[in-house]
């Protein structure tokens, strides 16, 4: 399991880190638009 915290207070988490990158990737586009960040990034703020 990986999860990552949202600086927005969001906690997300996958099964893996593909599904930790695709849900953190549906958030942004939800609820920071104007946010990207690369599966890289994602995976560096993970734990």
């Amino acid at each position: 399991m990986k999860r990552l915290n949202c600086p927005c207070g969001e906690h997300i988490e996958g099964v893996d880190e593909d599904d930790l990158v695709r849900k953190t990737q549906e958030h942004l586009a939800e609820q920071h638009p104007s946010h990207e960040y690369s599966r890289e990034e994602i995976l560096f703020l993970a734990y």
